[in-house]
């Protein structure tokens, strides 16, 4: 596979994306921005725990662990958690959290899991296009827009959503989706700083695909960046971290 990608922090601030990619897979988390005054009960910010997060199950993935992902990733948050439960209050409703997204290639098949908004968009050899996408987030409880209470309350239970945390249970939560390699083109991976452009700014997805593909993900990224400017979200933050991948069957 062949895989590129661009990450690029909302102006001004600390990019709490990650991207890890080796030969056969890809994982893209979206850190949760902490809202202010909040106490998480955690003496590390967002961009750690993504950090730790993406290299314990980088390093899984890396050293090709034959496991399903949902289990890789429920170790790969069980270890975070370890890692600073002597420091921290894991207990915490509002400890920071992340979204995960990851497609591996593995025996003859390529495997994604989601947790949270961040999708993955696979395209056919026959052009089609598949988009896997966990939405349980846009469908709490109560409708939009969600008070820091809802969020709290529904966070990593059944009826609400699931991200990575101080729960390894929430991997065993995610959309999973498997495709035969054979029948695989290209897929691409995003976090909701760019999917904006789908959901705010008048693309659909074949759109956003073939922006990608042509244009590269950094220019995806600077057109979202340019949308922002232009027409500003209402109610929304007026930018946000921003990633882009896009994995190709090699030649």
């Amino acid at each position: 596979m062949q895989i590129t990608y661009a990450t690029q922090a909302a102006p001004g601030g600390v990019n709490e994306d990650c991207v890890v990619a080796g030969p056969d897979w890809a994982i893209v988390l979206d850190g949760a921005t902490a809202p202010a005054g909040v106490d998480s009960g955690c003496v590390h910010d967002v961009a750690w725990l993504v950090r730790r997060l993406a290299g314990a199950l980088g390093a899984r993935l890396a050293a090709g662990a034959d496991g399903p992902l949902t289990d890789l990733l429920a170790e790969s948050i069980e270890q975070v958690c370890a890692s600073h439960a002597g420091t921290c209050d894991l207990a915490n409703p509002d400890s920071p959290s992340s979204t995960v997204a990851v497609t591996r290639r593995r025996d003859g098949e390529v495997e994604c899991l989601l947790l949270a908004d961040s999708p993955v968009v696979v395209r056919g050899r026959d052009g089609s296009l598949h988009v896997v996408e966990d939405d349980r987030v846009a469908h709490l409880p109560g409708g939009r827009p969600y008070t820091l209470e809802q969020v709290r309350t529904h966070r990593n239970r059944q009826g609400g959503f699931w991200v990575a945390s101080n729960v390894p249970e929430a991997a065993h939560q995610a959309v999973t989706a498997t495709f035969p390699e054979r029948e695989v083109d290209e897929v691409a991976m995003f976090t909701d700083g760019v999917t904006r452009l789908v959901e705010h700014y008048g693309y659909d997805w074949p759109r956003l695909f073939e922006t990608l593909r042509t244009g590269g993900p950094a220019h995806v990224i600077g057109l979202v960046r340019r949308a922002e400017r232009d027409s500003p979200i209402p109610g929304a933050k007026p930018h946000d971290d921003a990633t882009a991948l896009l994995a190709t069957r090699a030649a």
